[in-house]
């Protein structure tokens, strides 16, 4: 009895070191090639994969980031034609209709066209962006509709030089309740020094 004892545990023993060298042999094999590698998405990809028919940005400045994202991608990004076109009906879509029904699709996708290729003969990237804080967003009503009025600023890179350029967008409330970009100018020079100082004051 004692002796099948014995053996039952010896069996035990062996078992469980077994087990623990199979555990680590997994391991190791994981580690040195996982199945599943992880995927990189890149900044494009991430900006096409959102659902904005689910979850569409929901305040002035959520839409205004979202826009200047794409933004971003068209001048800083080496794109193919079809990137460029997914990217474009990304930020189309966030037009109000009325400057849809003014700036036909592929009258804008021309011009953004030429744009981006502009920036590329002069090595002109922008390089990042910065919106106003949500409580300098003015917002106002007229019309029967709900406005709102902020900033962005651009910071584009052209070599080891540094530009920005400040931009003021008006954005109209539609039937759904989504924020849509009415038009958008470059600030004017009081604009500009007011949108400054308070982006220094931020820093």
């Amino acid at each position: 009895m004692k002796k099948k004892t014995t053996i039952i545990g010896i069996i035990g023993i062996v078992a469980i070191a077994v087990a623990v060298i199979v555990v680590f042999w997994m391991q190791s094999k994981k580690t040195e090639n996982p199945g599943e590698p992880e995927v990189n998405v890149s900044q494009v990809m991430d900006i096409l994969l959102r659902d904005i028919d689910k979850s569409y940005p929901p305040t002035p400045k959520e839409v205004l980031k979202y826009y200047s994202e794409i933004t971003c991608c068209f001048y800083n990004d080496t794109l193919t034609q079809e990137e460029l076109e997914e990217l474009a009906k990304r930020s189309y879509e966030l037009y109000d209709e009325e400057l849809k029904a003014n700036m036909p699709f592929d009258q804008y996708l021309n011009d953004l066209q030429e744009e981006v290729l502009s920036f590329q003969a002069q090595k002109i990237v922008v390089s990042g962006y910065s919106v106003s804080a949500a409580a300098d967003v003015e917002r106002f009503y007229e019309d029967g509709f709900e406005w709102a009025r902020l900033y962005a600023t651009y910071r584009l890179r052209q070599g080891t030089d540094y530009m920005y350029s400040n931009e003021i967008f008006v954005m109209r409330r539609d039937e759904s309740g989504h924020w849509k970009i009415y038009g958008f100018d470059l600030a004017k020079e009081e604009d500009t020094a007011e949108l400054e100082e308070e982006n220094s004051e931020n820093k």
